[in-house]
């Protein structure tokens, strides 16, 4: 393979984010710790590119402009992005790195090709892997749709969710809808519910079993360690039924100013257990105790199409202007 050494060293992103998309589908847990070796290359390779070019000329004008853009840009879009939401902070930490590492296009030359295929005018490496990453993203819904639909659960929800039992919430990530089937805007994360089970030193059953568990009045005199509800790797000694079935009084007449505890438990814990609501709490769950068949909405965290679209990237080049080309509207 042909390239220059610093963009082969730039490879090393390729297993590194691989592996972190793995963690991130398995646990939704990526350390920081590894992303700063991978910024630090980043920095090096630049200094190290910017030698090569003499610090002057018009290719290192171009090259410092590119890399201004795609650093800048990018590392602006990944933050706002995780600033409204729609990044994970993992997902806005892999972005940063990309940033870093990929300004510009890499070249490789191997058996007589040259890859990436298509390069854009613009040059700027870093925007070519968050489109192809967004593009990539995009089509999940329609692969989770045609899953769904050869198993025969055909719903609305088809596109964003899956359904499961009950009993295998706690071994799954993502959130918990609040509906039969039709579109919701609310939802419960599976974090948050284990956080909460947890915390009230009870098992899933328990709560499912105990209808009495509504009363605030049972709420435990010591709470437990909600932790960060991150699947357990074994068994779990927060969540193991230390409260007993018929230990739950019935409920008191009246309506009850906090069903479930939800509101105690989010003043008690020391975080917002991932932006829920006592509403959103109290009704992931009434759903969970009354059905056995749950929609879940697995949110795939956005570095995995990361990870295929910097293969993409890699490869193919640009996927999106390759797309315009054979429609004829770029060329």
């Amino acid at each position: 393979m042909d390239a220059t050494l610093p963009d082969l060293l730039r490879l090393l992103a390729v297993p590194v984010l691989g592996w972190a998309a793995y963690s991130d589908i398995k646990t939704r847990r990526v350390p920081n710790r590894t992303w700063y070796p991978l910024i630090a290359l980043g920095i090096v390779l630049l200094i190290w590119d910017a030698l090569a070019l003499g610090f002057e000329g018009p290719r290192f004008n171009r090259f410092l402009l590119q890399t201004i853009i795609g650093v800048g840009v990018v590392s602006a879009l990944a933050m706002g992005f995780w600033f409204i939401g729609s990044f994970g902070g993992a997902d806005a930490k892999a972005f940063l790195t990309i940033a870093v590492l990929f300004p510009t296009y890499p070249v490789y030359e191997f058996f007589g090709l040259t890859v990436p295929a298509v390069v854009t005018d613009i040059g700027i490496f870093s925007l070519t892997i968050l489109t192809n990453a967004v593009l990539v993203g995009a089509a999940y819904p329609l692969a989770l749709a045609v899953a769904n639909a050869r198993s025969g659960k055909l719903s609305l929800l088809a596109f964003i969710a899956r359904r499961v039992s009950v009993s295998s919430l706690l071994e799954r990530h993502g959130t918990l809808l609040d509906t039969d089937g039709s579109f919701t805007h609310s939802g419960l994360d599976l974090d948050a519910l284990r956080m909460y089970l947890r915390w009230r030193r009870i098992d899933l059953e328990t709560l499912r079993s105990s209808p009495g568990l509504v009363d605030p009045a049972t709420l435990p005199e010591d709470p437990g360690a909600p932790t960060d509800g991150a699947v357990a790797a074994g068994p779990d000694s927060q969540v193991t039924g230390s409260q007993p079935v018929d230990a739950a009084p019935e409920t008191r007449d009246g309506p009850i100013d906090d069903p479930w505890g939800a509101e105690a438990f989010l003043d008690n814990i020391e975080t917002s257990a991932y932006g829920t609501a006592p509403e959103d709490l109290r009704a992931g769950i009434d759903r969970i105790v009354e059905t056995e068949r749950v929609w879940v909405s697995p949110g795939i965290p956005f570095i995995v199409p990361t990870f295929f679209g910097l293969l993409l990237a890699l490869t193919a080049g640009d996927v999106l202007f390759l797309v315009l080309e054979v429609l004829g509207i770029v060329g």
